[in-house]
């Protein structure tokens, strides 16, 4: 892949923000060339990108979404990533987790891919949890919430018991499985950059395609993302005090990080865990209130890389109406007013 390197590095603490990088080429091949200072692109080879796809697995939250989309989707990952799917679909009075399991198995015939699948409501895990006192996680009736920042914390956890370096993350209704394939390579190409084993990488969508009047529209933003984008620029200028827009990925579903950087992090639940892993990462490591545990001062003199890197495939998704519009904004804006870094006049 060759992309240019970023414009711009914003500092919060010991985080670095990447400007968003620009793809000039999807594949660059074998080629291998030398990243000098004055150079502005970046090359990386596909050995490279393979060398991490084999050091990283790729979580599929899937919550009662089409199948099709669910297989599109797997064809789309590379063959080097290990698969785990984790499932927050119904189980009556159809089946829904049952589909998606014999979907996986007729998939893997084909491809044999070594493929994890859990569903959320699986008791072992509900166990699991309760024994180490995380009852946080859990639901009124004792089991595991079927929320996606559930699914991607499970997620984690298989991803560490596989002992994988890189966790990854892409949504299961996704139209387009080129896309899918370019998302982790975005990753590959993201986590080769990195100065810090602590990073993170985010894919800013170049497009996501909407009907408007009969019409396909491109549109550069969607409107969730346009607001919360604002909103955490907004609380970075207030501690800077220079106004800014480095943050243009605050709802980006499709991103992954160092497996030591998941372990530090925490995590909110619904639709607000993509915007809160940004605002996390400045309360843990932006030096604004003191670390809360020994290894996150660590990490603090490393650095943490967040790279944002723009895709060239349009993000096409299942449409799920106004009201899941409304809880995606409520939940992002909440987790940017309820942190411990907001100041007053932000929350006003």
């Amino acid at each position: 892949m060759i992309l240019e390197l970023p414009r711009r590095v914003e500092h919060f603490g010991a985080v670095r923000f990447h400007d968003t990088q620009r793809v000039y080429e999807l594949d660059s091949g074998m080629r291998k060339f030398p990243t000098k200072a004055r150079e502005a692109v970046a090359t990386i080879s596909s050995e490279d990108i393979g060398k991490i796809n084999q050091k990283m697995a790729i979580v599929v939250p899937i919550k009662d979404e089409r199948l099709r989309l669910l297989e599109g989707v797997l064809s789309g990952i590379p063959h080097d990533c290990h698969v785990i799917v984790v499932s927050g679909s119904k189980r009556h009075p159809i089946d829904r987790f049952m589909m998606e399991v014999q979907l996986l198995k007729r998939f893997n015939h084909f491809v044999g891919d070594e493929i994890l699948v859990i569903h959320q409501h699986d008791p072992g895990l509900s166990e699991t949890f309760r024994s180490v006192g995380f009852d946080s996680i859990l639901d009124e009736t004792g089991s595991v919430r079927r929320g996606k920042a559930e699914a991607m914390f499970i997620g984690v956890l298989l991803a560490k018991m596989l002992g994988k370096e890189y966790v990854g993350f892409i949504d299961a209704d996704n139209y387009v499985p080129g896309a899918v394939h370019e998302y982790v390579e975005i990753y590959a190409a993201g986590f080769s950059q990195a100065e810090s084993p602590f990073s993170m990488v985010r894919v800013s969508w170049i497009y996501k395609p909407k009907i408007a009047e009969n019409e396909l529209f491109f549109a550069k933003f969607g409107r969730v993302s346009a607001v919360s984008n604002d909103c955490i620029n907004l609380l970075i200028s207030s501690y800077t005090g220079f106004g800014t827009e480095i943050i243009k990925t605050a709802n980006s579903g499709e991103h992954a990080m160092s497996m030591q950087l998941a372990e530090l992090l925490y995590y909110a639940s619904g639709f607000s865990v993509e915007p809160y892993e940004i605002i996390n990462i400045m309360e843990q490591f932006g030096g604004v209130i003191p670390a809360p545990s020994q290894a996150a001062s660590q990490a603090a003199l490393l650095g943490v890389d967040v790279f944002q890197i723009e895709s060239r495939n349009p993000h096409l998704h299942e449409e799920k109406g106004e009201g899941h519009i409304n809880e995606m904004l409520l939940s992002s804006i909440g987790a940017i007013y309820h942190s411990q870094i907001c100041p007053p006049k932000l929350k006003e």
